[in-house]
């Protein structure tokens, strides 16, 4: 046996290990997690592009966060907390809710700008989410121009999930202000106003679970805005611990920014500069398409698995474990074959040319005699195609092929016929999504 070429470290980088020898397709991801790891690693590249054109369109959001604190911040300073000493002069009889009402102010100012501030967000995710998608779906993209067909295509959807988002943050964020104040003003049913703070952040929570799934839904799947939102919370309620999980781990570069100071907070920085949003988009993708995979597609009649070597399939002769036979596709197709009729190739036994019988040549110059054995020879030949037909007709092969072609065209002939009878629509389950993108 050949013994196969030994090369050298440079020339197995320059081919790849594509062209090794070692190489074998069962080196492909086969998980999500793989996936994840394999886009991560060896795209990184465009991560990194991916991520520096979403934060272009967070710059107004963030500019609005970082002018909120420093405004804030510049009021406690110059305001009249002193008490008559330095920059507090002259004294106030009673600064009771003084730094409660300035802040309910800022925030009526700036909570408001945020809500057109992250519809113009939405623009990065929208393109971003789209590109993110089809990298999962192992599709060749081009940033720019997927970029731009992604806001296209998804702005909207997006755009609903950004403001049902800003909104509720903003009417939380206010009655959490108005709570404070009328606490330390001293009003009556403290605990109540406190209860409603708290009751208003967990909403404020519980939206940011929904919008991601409406965000992921609306780039895989054709719905309207109720439809949306409504798939959402199922979503969101059904595989709960895991989107608390995965929104977690998707999120925690941002978290690192809003929720820590010093040393953490500046890598939070440097991270949302190159990498935080694509990273967080490439996580919450690549969950959603396996709860996607799980509990939707199956459903809708949609091939599992997209953008993942199934080792079944190879193991089964190209026939994925998930059986995709009751996709419309499928049927469609079942319902051609049944159309053009069965094979006269393959249904019957045809006797193969490898005898000596022979049709017989008429001379140039002929006689009646001469016609008579031409005749002969092709009633032979005739009955000897029937005879081998008659001999060969139980063979195995036709037999199933035929048996096959019967089932599907009385399955198809069923179908048709439960579609033409009138029958009372029997209460159905909310229908989960309606067309693929």
């Amino acid at each position: 046996m050949a013994r196969g070429e030994k090369k050298g470290l440079v020339a197995r980088w320059l081919e790849g290990k594509e062209r090794s020898e070692e190489y074998a397709r069962s080196t492909l991801p086969t998980s999500r997690w793989a996936l994840f790891w394999d886009i991560f690693k060896g795209r990184f590249g465009k991560m990194i592009l991916i991520n520096l054109l979403v934060f272009v369109t967070f710059l107004p959001l963030i500019a609005i966060l970082v002018w909120r604190n420093l405004s804030v911040a510049a009021q406690g300073m110059a305001g009249p907390f002193g008490a008559g000493l330095g920059v507090g002069y002259p004294a106030l009889p009673n600064v009771t809710g003084a730094a409660e009402a300035m802040v309910l102010n800022a925030d009526l100012l700036f909570y408001g700008l945020l809500i057109p501030a992250m519809v113009l967000a939405g623009l990065g995710i929208s393109g971003g989410m789209y590109i993110i998608r089809n990298l999962l779906w192992t599709e060749g993209i081009f940033v720019a121009n997927d970029f731009a067909r992604g806001i296209k295509r998804n702005f909207w959807n997006v755009t609903e999930a950004v403001l049902i988002f800003s909104v509720l943050l903003f009417v939380a964020r206010t009655m959490g202000n108005l709570a404070d104040l009328l606490s330390v003003t001293g009003a009556r049913y403290s605990g109540w106003l406190v209860a409603s703070k708290i009751i208003g952040y967990i909403f404020v929570a519980f939206s940011i679970l929904i919008c991601l799934w409406m965000i992921s839904l609306g780039i895989n799947y054709k719905q309207g805005p109720w439809a949306l939102f409504r798939n959402a919370v199922v979503m969101t309620v059904g595989t709960f611990p895991q989107t608390v999980f995965f929104a977690a781990v998707a999120l925690w570069p941002i978290f690192l920014v809003l929720f820590s100071g010093g040393i953490l907070m500046a890598i939070g920085f440097v991270l949302i500069f190159f990498l935080a949003f694509s990273y967080a988009m490439l996580v919450w993708m690549d969950y959603s398409q396996w709860a996607f995979d799980r509990f939707v597609n199956p459903n809708l009649g949609i091939a599992t698995g997209r953008g993942l070597y199934d080792k079944n399939k190879q193991a089964m002769g190209g026939r994925s474990s998930d059986s995709v036979a009751d996709s419309a596709a499928m049927r469609e197709y079942k319902r051609m074959i049944v159309a053009q009729g069965k094979s006269k190739l393959v249904c019957r036994p045809i006797k193969p040319i490898d005898d000596d019988l022979e049709i017989y040549q008429l001379p140039e110059s002929f006689s009646r005699e001469d016609l008579k054995k031409l005749r002969e020879s092709k009633e032979a030949v005739v009955e000897d195609v029937r005879a081998f037909e008659e001999e060969h007709a139980n063979d195995e092969q036709y037999v199933e092929y035929n048996r096959q072609f019967e089932e599907r065209e009385r399955a198809i002939r069923e179908e048709d016929e439960g579609k033409g009878k009138k029958k009372k629509k029997a209460p159905k389950r909310p229908q989960m999504l309606n067309k693929k993108r």
